[in-house]
């Protein structure tokens, strides 16, 4: 053999051998570099958060270019702790939610409320509660705003996982009860698989909604007190505050640069390596690709490094399985009478929270402003109903057109994530100076600032819908010659509406929350105001009027579940019913 030739080129071909299996390669330098170099910013990031508060308030902001960087990975590492607690959050809720339908009846109604409450709605107790937490230190601080950047993506998540459980397909189902797999196994080798590519989709978004309230996020006031968290939102709320638009438009552009980075860095592969997991019988003709992705893949040295823990997972025990006795079956009687106590339990927690938020209320408004609040917020439903119909004859179309052509997803993600964290104040001066020049209604013109960073929930979970649609299916559409209308009424439409649904759901819950900054716009000494319930918020919540945001805050939340119940509800249940892939 070779390996014991007492030869030169023996010698030679076995060195050969040991640095082709053994010696790292190119894509092992440039896979270790970044990862280093990503460890190395999430240390010196955490090190920045772990000063006094009187270190905190005694370091202003300050608009140097210098200090940009700095800020822009503060504020990435909160986003990521955000969206962290947002996929254990959304593992957990969203799950218990599809499987239980008591936990359904409280879940749902609960989160269609949750996602109309503003950011803003959360600062009050949350900062003092934190702050409580951890006395003296800025870590409180931190975890306020880590929170109230979690309020700004978790929702979405949440309904997008619990749409892809609720449209499970019935003969994976049934296949996994004939296997007798577990609820873990069930969760982590069927339904966990099925729901990633959505799921990474509205990861994406979610990132993207954490960055359009970043300023509000990052510039924490609670009563005479304001703590400036360095990052890009505190950076952007002193130039608006200063009228620097050289500043504004740095921070724009750093963070441009921050998404790009981890959308190559990150979401890129992570949507290529979830491809594998799109439901079809064949495969896909044209898949997203990944330069990092394949630099992991070819990375010999990371690999063996890594294949211990590989090893040690895969030879790990299972889990043990405790599978109790099934219980005896009720009576259906009995078990229609549980079902009517638990909804009665239900309806009377929530009576008791009207009542108590009523009573509240009622100590300081009187019946006339409470009727002028419900006024308010017909204005308001009537924008967002206007405003997502027109989003969805833009958007659906091109979200299919990107969603069927993955080299053109991949060129085009990172600038509709860059569109869709773009914050709304940054739009505050021109269309203070449009609307003032020209003379126009602010009622009208303010309007489409609502659905700025909102639309993008369609466009994502469209794109969603259509890069999930089987390439059997499609096949099938081309060899039938289903063309034009026929196309869209038969395979398309049906194929992407339950992941619309789940688009317009979270765009109008959204919506609602954006009409608090949307409807009343500042810059320098002009005031802006557009008749509505967001501004009616925003206004109380300026003079610290906790009895009308409150109050603003009920009728807000009452007609987000007046419309989740009575329209998209309805068409989640049709989908659901429907239009399964089976």
């Amino acid at each position: 053999m070779v390996f014991l030739s007492p030869d030169r080129s023996g010698a030679a071909l076995l060195m050969r051998f040991a640095r082709r299996r053994y010696a790292p390669n190119r894509a092992d330098i440039v896979a270790l570099l970044l990862i280093a170099a990503g460890a190395v910013l999430i240390v010196h990031g955490a090190d920045q958060m772990g000063r006094t508060l009187p270190q905190l308030q005694a370091a202003p902001i300050v608009l140097d270019l210098a200090r940009l960087p700095g800020y822009a990975l503060l504020t990435t590492l909160r986003m990521f702790a955000a969206i962290i607690a947002s996929l254990l959050f959304t593992f957990v809720v969203a799950t218990l939610a599809a499987k239980s339908k008591k936990a359904e009846i409280i879940i749902i109604p609960a989160l269609d409320i949750l996602q109309s409450v503003p950011v803003l709605g959360f600062l009050t107790f949350t900062l003092t509660f934190f702050m409580g937490l951890l006395p003296g230190r800025e870590w409180g601080v931190e975890l306020a705003s880590i929170f109230m950047i979690f309020t700004s993506q978790a929702w979405n998540m949440a309904f997008s996982f619990y749409q892809s459980l609720r449209t499970l397909p019935e003969d994976l189902v049934e296949v996994s009860q004939q296997f007798h797999l577990s609820p873990w196994q069930r969760f982590t080798r069927l339904e966990l698989p099925f729901a990633i590519p959505s799921l990474v989709w509205n990861t994406m978004m979610s990132m993207s909604g954490g960055w359009f309230f970043v300023v509000a996020s990052e510039a924490l006031t609670v009563g005479r007190t304001t703590f400036m968290l360095p990052g890009v939102g505190s950076w952007l709320a002193v130039a608006i505050e200063r009228q620097d638009l050289r500043s504004i438009g740095w921070a724009v552009l750093a963070m441009g640069v921050v998404i790009v980075l981890y959308d190559q860095l990150l979401f890129r592969p992570i949507v290529a390596w979830a491809d594998k997991f799109r439901f079809e019988q064949t495969a896909s003709q044209e898949e997203p690709r990944s330069w990092f992705f394949d630099v992991l893949r070819r990375a010999r040295l990371l690999a063996r490094l890594t294949r211990p823990i590989g090893h040690a997972l895969r030879s790990a025990p299972p889990l043990p399985v405790v599978r109790l006795p099934a219980p005896p079956p009720l009576d259906p009687r009995v078990s229609r009478g549980l079902d009517w106590m638990w909804v009665g339990v239900v309806v009377l927690a929530l009576a008791w929270a009207v009542i108590t938020v009523w009573r509240y209320v009622a100590v300081s408004i009187s019946l006339s402003e409470a009727e002028m609040a419900f006024g308010f917020g017909l204005l308001t439903l009537f924008r967002v109903l206007v405003l997502i119909a027109l989003a969805s004859l833009v958007w659906v179309p091109i979200g299919v057109w990107i969603g069927l052509r993955p080299a053109w997803a991949e060129r085009i993600q990172p600038i509709a994530q860059f569109l869709a964290a773009f914050p709304a104040n940054v739009l505050f001066p021109f269309a203070v100076m449009l609307i003032v020049a020209w003379r126009l209604n602010p009622d009208v013109w303010l309007s489409p600032l609502m659905i700025l960073g909102t639309q993008w929930y369609i466009l994502f979970n469209v794109i969603a819908g259509a890069s999930a649609l089987p390439n059997d299916l499609k096949e099938v559409a081309s060899i039938f010659h289903l063309r034009s209308w026929q196309w869209w009424r038969d395979v398309v439409l049906p194929g992407i509406f339950p992941y619309y649904i789940t688009g317009a759901l979270t765009a109008s819950g959204g919506s609602w929350n954006a009409s608090i900054v949307a409807e009343v716009v500042t810059w320098g000494h002009t005031t802006l105001h557009a008749t509505g319930l967001g501004s009616f918020i925003a206004d109380a919540t300026a003079r610290g009027d906790y009895p009308r945001v409150a109050l603003g805050i009920s009728v807000m939340s009452f007609f987000v579940i007046t419309l989740n119940r009575s329209l998209w509800r309805p068409l989640y249940g049709y989908a659901n019913r429907r239009l399964r892939m089976a």
